[in-house]
């Protein structure tokens, strides 16, 4: 049973922000905990074929090509830093990706599903997509603050309106599942509204010459959205048998502001292309800053590199997995995340964890040799295969806190000064057991964490190591 699972690909239009992060994050913590138990495949990359990626390195004075190199490079550093456990990386400039472009858009044509028409509306740049007079928020599209362009051309069209039965048809059924409900109801709601052909190339003038080409016509390039979407499928290349049409699960995880892109056209275009479609879609909500969509756009993106930085990845990690509901908009504060490093992390976590393994050292350092429950990790693994990560750490921190509390109303340092080794022993072995079901129960979520309890404590003896979570270092920096 092969599971493939992917995230949206992030435009390079600017460096990386904690929204990205997230999206990171909490697809990462599906994948691990799904390749547990299954063969698992997980892409991610950048796209690069964007207008917006043209404008912004223009307005930087450089080439598209030094533009989209830089940023990319700077999109798989972050995926690293953030021990992202992706597979493979994608980026929309590699001649694999043109390939599979170009067969996907071939095979809609031989489907009678692509003709050539002139069309006028109005387009947002931020969005890579025609908004219907209707659609629109004040003029706006709702998601970026720059006006609308009118933009007058011929180009390509995909029978789009041709689709609209039978997706609505699979979303229902679930065949194509889409969670959470709200997303679903969205999906349909706009199919509802019966669909239109959409515009799937632009001309090479408008594109400033940047894109993949239409086949066939030189004076065109490819829609970015038809372009970016069928990455999901060019990345595989030969082994698209296996982790495509042979997967199991076909699983995108993506932000809300992408939901019809990924519910109603890749599907339309794989349906015209005799490709099989997504099995689910995972669709999660933003993060905010004040309120606000986090975005170049809107001024007010946050570094993700800086707080790794600052807090190390585990505790942007745990912040991001834990205090964000993944279906749902949460506002992000830094103060919030220091909290949550000096109360959780390093009071809670790491605290337990010093303070068994001193008590360990007074008793001679030996471990006792217990095998806890699999109870913790098999519901936490079984809530991030559910999508809630949030739930997965909630019921962890639970053991947590519970072993704290046991351990100090049963006091071992106190039967130590007494001299009561065995019953000392006996409160740490109980600890022990916890503290090595929390760890394993961490993998998917915290994995270097994860690894440093089962180094200091994972053994017959205790191991010497720093602090997992050292406020001192914070202090002095702030």
């Amino acid at each position: 049973m092969n599971t493939y699972l992917t995230t949206a690909i992030h435009y390079v239009n600017a460096p990386p922000h904690l929204g990205h992060a997230y999206e990171w994050v909490y697809a990462d913590a599906i994948a691990r905990s799904l390749r547990a138990s299954q063969p698992l495949r997980f892409l991610t990359g950048t796209d690069e074929n964007s207008l917006k990626n043209v404008r912004a390195a223009e307005a930087a004075g450089r080439t598209v090509r030094d533009w989209v190199d830089e940023n990319a490079a700077r999109f798989a550093v972050l995926a690293t830093r953030l021990g992202v456990s992706n597979d493979d990386f994608i980026r929309t400039t590699e001649p694999r990706h043109h390939a599979g472009v170009e067969a996907l858009w071939r095979a809609c044509a031989a489907s009678g599903d692509l003709e050539q028409r002139t069309y006028a509306g109005l387009y947002c740049v931020g969005c890579e997509a025609f908004y219907a007079p209707e659609d629109l928020v004040d003029g706006r599209c709702g998601e970026h603050p720059a006006p609308l362009e009118w933009v007058e051309e011929e180009n390509w069209f995909f029978r789009l309106s041709k689709y609209g039965p039978r997706l609505a048809e699979l979303i229902r059924d679930d065949r194509l599942a889409i969670v959470p409900q709200r997303a679903k109801n969205e999906a349909l709601a706009f199919i509802a509204r019966g669909l239109e052909d959409i515009s799937v190339s632009r001309s090479l003038s408008r594109a400033r010459g940047w894109g993949v080409p239409v086949p066939d016509d030189p004076g065109q390039v490819i829609y970015v959205w038809f372009d970016a979407l069928a990455n999901y499928v060019s990345a595989l290349g030969g082994a698209r048998p296996v982790w495509w049409d042979g997967a199991s699960e076909r699983i995108h995880v993506i932000g809300k502001g992408i939901n019809r892109f990924h519910a109603v056209y890749w599907p339309s275009i794989l349906l015209s292309a005799g490709v099989p479609l997504p099995t689910q879609l995972v669709v999660h909500g933003y993060l905010t800053v004040d309120g606000k969509k986090i975005g170049k756009s809107l001024g007010n993106a946050v570094d993700p590199e800086r707080l790794i930085d600052r807090y190390g990845v585990d505790a942007l990690r745990y912040y991001l997995l834990r205090h964000f509901r993944p279906f749902e908009d949460g506002d992000f504060s830094e103060q919030r995340l220091w909290a949550v490093f000096e109360a959780e992390l390093a009071d809670q976590l790491g605290n337990l964890v010093e303070r068994v393994a001193a008590l360990l050292l007074k008793c001679g350092g030996t471990i006792p040799r217990v095998e806890p429950s699999p109870a913790l990790e098999v519901n936490a693994r079984s809530a991030c295969q559910r999508y809630r990560p949030d739930e997965a750490l909630d019921q962890i921190w639970s053991v947590v806190q519970e072993t704290n509390r046991a351990l100090t109303e049963r006091q071992p340092w106190v039967a130590l000064r007494s001299g009561q080794l065995d019953s000392a022993r006996e409160s740490l072995c109980a600890a022990v057991a916890s503290i090595r079901a929390v760890s394993r129960a961490l993998v998917p979520l915290l994995p270097e964490t994860a690894a440093r309890i089962e180094r200091r404590l994972g053994g017959d003896r205790v191991e010497p190591g720093p602090l997992l979570f050292d406020k001192r270092t914070l202090v002095e920096e702030g």
